[in-house]
């Protein structure tokens, strides 16, 4: 079994590209237990021991590189949506490695993930970190973002939590459209020691964007609002049996709450509800009206009913809730733990009529797995 973060010291995990050798034994033997048809794991060992040993690290089979990938995504505990963590579909690019092609690849990545809607869970594992030699980094959060352009006023156009992105990006060469709008698409940014970094546009054809409208009230569909359809997260870094990929975004399908209730809600993101309770003719006079609670539940039904209509794939949380527990019903099955943390898996709306709330789960790390990246703009060979 797959050994607890806390086992591993801290500074340790901070330190990319060396090896952790009783980690990578964990992860071979883990993937043999549970690939009997790949026979004894002995001596896979003794090539993995004899690889570091001569190089300082070792190279994963594509079979290991899927098992892991596949696993990291099964132990990601922020995760609601992992039933389907057997069906992630794993590009194996380790062989690029510079900022250009980086960029390049992210884009083909969008577009095999989008799949003319009907949204496939990908992973594009790039270049790994190894003793003496660096490892791209994707600057961007996601490989969509939204740009964020603060006013003379000290208002905000676009999603303002991508401010700095922002600024960056204009540092780093880009042009803001002439006519800006809240929906502006940045470039792909990609760093790496060694290599002069890459600014890369995103084509519009590669972006799948799906308009917001709503059931009944016609005049949100003249908003302009809009979201994109696949949530690739960029800037995460992938740990399988001690080796570090700095570079490997992934994405499943959003959940509608993530757009209705945290990407277009939030107050510092496009905070929406005091326009669209104004526009419903909420009584706003007192919190007790609960207008921002009327006024979210119609977002996020225009959401849902706009992916529909479009025939982009999407999932609510009421029914993604009974998956979860579907998925924790059959790793409880197959002597697995699963861990999940509370406040991420219970959704931002209606938690309490969700059948995951009403529970604890545990909480432990488990490896491989997904870990946090540097900040924005940094370009960490460790970290």
């Amino acid at each position: 079994m797959p050994r607890s973060l806390t086992a591993l010291p801290p500074a340790q995990l901070e330190k990319l590209g060396e090896i952790d050798i009783p980690e990578a034994e964990d992860f071979v033997r883990q993937h043999h237990a549970e690939h009997p048809e790949l026979g004894p794991v002995e001596a896979r060992l003794a090539e993995v021991h004899a690889e570091i040993a001569a190089t300082g690290t070792y190279r994963h089979t594509t079979a290991e590189l899927t098992f892991g990938a596949r696993v990291a995504w099964r132990n990601s505990s922020r995760c609601i949506g992992r039933l389907y963590w057997r069906s992630l579909k794993v590009r194996d690019l380790r062989e690029t490695s510079t900022p250009a092609d980086v960029a390049a690849e992210c884009v083909e990545h969008l577009r095999v993930a989008t799949n003319k809607g009907k949204i496939r869970p990908v992973i594009t594992i790039f270049a790994p970190a190894e003793p003496g030699m660096a490892a791209p980094q994707i600057v961007n959060e996601q490989i969509v973002r939204y740009a964020a352009y603060r006013g003379s006023d000290g208002g905000v156009l676009g999603d303002a939590r991508n401010l700095a992105l922002t600024e960056l990006a204009v540092k780093r060469g880009w042009q803001p459209p002439a006519s800006r709008s809240p929906f502006d698409v940045l470039p792909l940014m990609v760093s790496c020691k060694g290599h002069e970094p890459a600014l890369v546009e995103i084509p519009a054809d590669a972006v799948l964007e799906v308009p917001l409208s709503h059931p009944e009230f016609e005049w949100l569909g003249t908003l302009g609002v809009k979201w994109h359809a696949v949530p690739a997260i960029s800037n995460m870094r992938l740990r399988i049996g001690g080796i570090d990929y700095p570079s490997a975004p992934f994405n499943g399908w959003y959940m509608g709450t993530e757009i209705g209730a945290r990407n277009l809600a939030d107050h510092d993101r496009y905070d929406l509800l005091p326009y669209l309770a104004k526009r419903m003719g909420l009584d706003m006079s007192s919190e007790a009206t609960l207008w921002r609670d009327r006024a979210l539940i119609e977002l996020n039904r225009a959401v849902l009913h706009s992916f529909a209509e479009a025939e982009v794939t999407i999932t609510d949380h009421h029914t993604e809730s009974q998956r979860f527990l579907t998925h924790l019903e059959k790793e409880e099955q197959a002597g697995r733990s699963c861990p999940a943390d509370w406040s991420w898996i219970v959704p931002p709306v209606s938690g309490g009529l969700t059948p995951v709330y009403h529970r604890y789960y545990e909480t432990k790390e488990l490896l491989p797995n997904f870990f946090p990246a540097a900040a924005p703009g940094k370009c960490p060979v460790s970290h």
